[in-house]
């Protein structure tokens, strides 16, 4: 049996923790029309189920607990179910967008199937409409989920269409069956660590370095316990979302990448710094230098494993520069904080305790999961995740895909969150928030507008 990680078990248990929270991912993509039938876009996705086994997957608990649980075949799968046909009312704009993104994401998924949802949105201004695609974060990271676009959609120009095929699943196992498999997960703990630390003793150098590293990194984390400056932007969430987004040409941030230095993640955090800054002033608070630490996660992924489901990411977490007024020193500031974070070895420590947890005994990581999340969280007030997007054309049904909205999930306190995507030459800023907590969330979408514009403005100038 596959099972389930302990960084994707632990996306199930936040939302044990957090009544309110939906620990779902996705992004709406949006389409030149006039839109297909309905039926014909039923018929694409069939085809393209053999392609993706673990939609036809649902999770199997392990009796008492004692190991992860796997993912088997559903015996009573049906397509329709997943496929939710709607229509946006007119005229179709990104108010109306947003509405129906805020509403779909905000509602948990049915862990009695499989853990997915294709919306078919008709009815966008221009003629046009869109695929909002659905998935339980415990299935997919951001990497993973957005390959799924390579199967499902055509690109370069090829059409793939494929019919559907019959499918039989596998019989569920017997409980004898799932709780000697359970048993055996368990005692096959301590074996896989004993042979990690073979693995180690083998090769004592570079564990010696690996070590230093790790406890750099730790250290480095560390720092992250220290309590966020009070604002508005933690606190408990309501249950409902609300969903807006900005854009910025990839272009752009490459001419500022070139003219002030930085990566394309350290500008696009940097437009973000400058956009919470805006909204904390906006709501008379300070934006002080301890009022924003994000979460940034990063992929450990090897380079050829994107299509590889799962979650494989690691962590930084950086104070983002919204004390600093000038667009040029935030910028600075990102890359100075973020530089820090990766030469102090977070994101390895990150992933070396991600690692480390999957060598434990399963029942004692799921109480230590358990029991994190019922902690008051008081380090981190934002998430900001960027997954890099196709930069070919892709297209459904002949019909050109000319956009893609990206949506991050927000809980444990956190009111706001900021998903970066690219697409061809769009990179876009998709934001989350608390619907009662945010109503102004608007503010923080054109302050990112106006970021980006104060960094192209300097860079045109340098």
């Amino acid at each position: 049996m596959e099972r389930l990680t302990p960084l994707a078990t632990a996306f199930l248990a936040a939302e044990e923790a957090d009544p309110q929270a939906s620990l779902v991912i996705g992004s709406m993509a949006v389409f030149a029309g006039p839109a297909p039938r309905f039926e014909d876009f039923r018929d694409m996705v069939a085809g393209r189920l053999p392609l993706i086994p673990r939609y036809r997957q649902k999770l199997s608990p392990a009796p008492l607990g004692l190991a992860a649980p796997a993912w088997i075949d559903d015996s009573d799968f049906s397509l329709g179910w997943h496929l939710r046909n709607t229509a946006l009312p007119s005229p179709g704009g990104r108010a109306e967008i947003g509405r129906l993104i805020g509403r779909v994401m905000s509602r948990r998924m049915d862990r009695r199937r499989p853990l997915w949802e294709y919306w078919f949105v008709e009815g966008l201004a221009g003629e046009r409409w869109a695929l909002l695609s659905k998935l339980h974060h415990c299935m997919v990271d951001g990497v993973s989920g957005t390959d799924l676009y390579r199967l499902i959609l055509d690109h370069d120009g090829a059409t793939s269409m494929s019919a559907e095929t019959p499918w039989v699943p596998d019989p569920p196992p017997a409980r004898l069956s799932a709780a000697t498999a359970a048993v055996t997960a368990l005692a096959g703990s301590p074996i896989n660590g004993i042979r990690a630390i073979g693995g180690a003793l083998r090769t004592p150098s570079r564990s010696v370095r690996r070590g230093l590293e790790v406890g750099r990194g730790l250290l480095t984390m560390s720092q992250a316990l220290w309590p966020l400056q009070p604002t508005s932007l933690t606190g408990p969430l309501g249950g409902s979302l609300r969903y807006v987004w900005a854009t910025a040409s990839l272009t752009e941030i490459r001419a500022v990448r070139q003219a002030l230095g930085g990566t394309v993640n350290d500008v696009a955090l940097a437009a973000i710094a400058g956009g919470f800054r805006r909204l904390l002033l906006a709501r008379g608070e300070d934006p002080g230098p301890h009022a924003l630490r994000s979460l940034v996660p990063v992929s450990t992924r090897a380079p050829g494993t994107e299509s590889e489901l799962g979650n494989q990411v690691s962590l930084m977490l950086p104070y983002l520069p919204v004390e600093v007024a000038d667009a040029g020193e935030r910028l600075a500031a990102v890359r100075s904080r973020v530089h820090e974070r990766v030469v102090g070895g977070e994101p390895v420590a990150g992933a070396e305790l991600t690692d480390l947890a999957e060598l434990g005994l399963f029942p004692l990581v799921a109480l230590g999961i358990r029991t994190g999340l019922r902690l008051p969280q008081h380090q981190i007030a934002t998430v900001t995740t960027n997954v890099p997007g196709p930069r070919e054309t892709f297209s459904a049904l002949g019909r050109e895909l000319q956009e893609i909205l990206p949506y991050v999930p927000i809980a444990d306190q956190v009111r706001i969150g900021v998903a970066i995507f690219s697409y061809r030459d769009t990179l876009t800023f998709g934001i989350t928030a608390d619907y009662d907590a945010a109503p102004d969330i608007q503010v923080l979408a054109d302050g990112i507008t106006l970021a980006m514009r104060e960094l192209s403005e300097l860079a045109a100038s340098t």
